[in-house]
């Protein structure tokens, strides 16, 4: 997505365009979205998966969450921790086994925590968005949670967005960790790309 002026748009000024938009996306389109982007996740081959259950218009449902786990493949899910720092993780067992959490009530496994190292053992790594650019720079919610938990990660970090959200250019810091790719209703669009 390429518009006139976005250049100098800050972080602030991304995040409440991009929040607005999504708040405007019809709900049938928002379920379109989420079966394409769980159709494009069933095609993700790794043995663990890290992914997350999106929350409020964050693209997908647990239907992307489910693909994955259909895959074979073990499903990690976030777990936010009450003071900051890195997430927590626990393994994903199905839609029963889910609870509110303590951060605006985002489900989460109900299981045994795994720490903040079981990212280490993941090949992919779905991560919230609300834009990236083609470069790899994603803008997330601002809180850092994913900054400070994938900043030694190895695995290939996905952001999810929507179509539009993967965008030319966005600000960005030394301490943005990059994305090896976008994944889209679309499908999956390498980074960086030109």
């Amino acid at each position: 997505m390429h518009e006139p002026g976005n250049e100098h748009l800050s972080k602030a000024e991304w995040r409440a365009r991009v929040l607005r938009a999504r708040a405007e996306v019809p709900p049938q389109q928002h379920a379109r979205e989420a079966a394409a982007l769980a159709a494009a996740a069933a095609a993700i081959r790794a043995e663990t998966v890290c992914a997350y259950l999106p929350f409020g218009t964050e693209p997908g449902l647990l239907s992307l969450v489910e693909a994955l786990s259909g895959t074979g493949a073990r499903v990690l899910l976030p777990v936010i921790r009450p003071t900051p720092g890195p997430l927590d993780w626990a393994t994903y067992t199905g839609p029963d086994d889910l609870a509110p959490g303590p951060l605006r009530g985002i489900l989460e496994p109900a299981g045994p925590r795994l720490g903040s190292d079981a990212v280490a053992a993941a090949e992919v790594i779905l991560v919230p968005a609300l834009a990236v650019d083609r470069r790899g720079v994603r803008l997330g919610r601002g809180a850092g949670h994913y900054d400070r938990s994938l900043g030694t990660a190895t695995a290939d970090l996905l952001a999810v967005v929507r179509t539009e959200e993967l965008v030319d250019l966005l600000p960005g810091e030394p301490h943005d960790v990059p994305m090896a790719a976008a994944l889209t209703p679309d499908g999956l669009v390498r980074l960086p790309a030109p």
